[in-house]
């Protein structure tokens, strides 16, 4: 019973860096002061997961962060211990470093050199562009978190904090697990507001966020839906269903 695809489809192309990212290419191309992008699998794209902190890798994970910070060219680095949750944290301090926010699952500024980041596995990676205020939000869009408002409550914080009017947003819907490898019991469903299968289905939850994101207001001609399934089709990420247990990171910014 998946939703109607709604938003345009795109296909992220990878940046070759230190910290390779998965780049939006319409939004590289279109906005050469944003920073944004996934990163993956692979030799030079590890997990950026907060629990390898204490699992004796600390030094390890940290130069990971601290690299990601050099090759987005960030001075501020912003994350969440997330909670699948919809607490939204506004950033417009500078101050350098690595900086962890309490059960935060999504974070928006207009600040450049402020580098926002949720770690996704199957997850949607929910990136928020403002191109006229240069404002942007990313959010971390597990069913849960989307189920309690995590798209809405982005929506509006950009709007009370800085003016944002939803027709003016961009939305990208990253790369996240499909319909066709995401079959969900019928609690996801009764969750998420939609019909109430007698028994598990497949689901396409980067849909249902395109179809929230049209309620809210956004132009459906600013719905864009990455095509990486983290599953299938070869994916470049780590996949919890596919047997991984790390993450990757989504990183959205203003270029300092």
């Amino acid at each position: 019973m998946p939703a109607e695809r709604l938003g345009r489809t795109v296909t992220e192309v990878q940046r070759d860096a230190d910290v390779p990212l998965w780049e939006h290419p319409e939004w590289r191309d279109g906005f050469p002061w944003l920073v944004q992008g996934v990163t993956g699998v692979g030799a030079a794209a590890e997990p950026f997961d907060l629990a390898l902190f204490g699992d004796g890798r600390t030094g390890e994970v940290m130069g990971r962060w601290q690299a990601l910070g050099r090759a987005t060219g960030a001075m501020r680095v912003v994350h969440g211990y997330q909670v699948h949750g919809a607490a939204v944290c506004f950033h417009s301090e500078e101050t350098p470093g690595l900086h962890v926010s309490p059960d935060t699952d999504g974070h928006v500024s207009a600040t450049p050199g402020v580098l926002l980041t949720v770690s996704v596995a199957d997850c949607v990676p929910i990136s928020l562009v403002d191109p006229e205020l240069r404002a942007v939000a990313l959010l971390h869009g597990g069913w849960r978190g989307i189920a309690a408002g995590i798209l809405e409550r982005g929506i509006r914080v950009l709007e009370e904090r800085l003016s944002a009017r939803p027709a003016d947003l961009r939305v990208h819907l990253g790369p996240a697990i499909c319909s066709e490898c995401y079959e969900v019991g019928p609690e996801v469903y009764r969750g998420l507001g939609l019909p109430e299968p007698s028994r598990p289905e497949r689901m396409d939850l980067r849909a249902h966020v395109a179809e929230r994101a049209l309620r809210a207001g956004v132009g459906e001609d600013g719905i864009t839906v990455s095509k990486h399934c983290t599953r299938c089709g070869g994916s470049p990420f780590f996949s919890h269903r596919g047997g991984r247990s790390e993450r990757q990171v989504a990183v959205l910014g203003l270029s300092p």
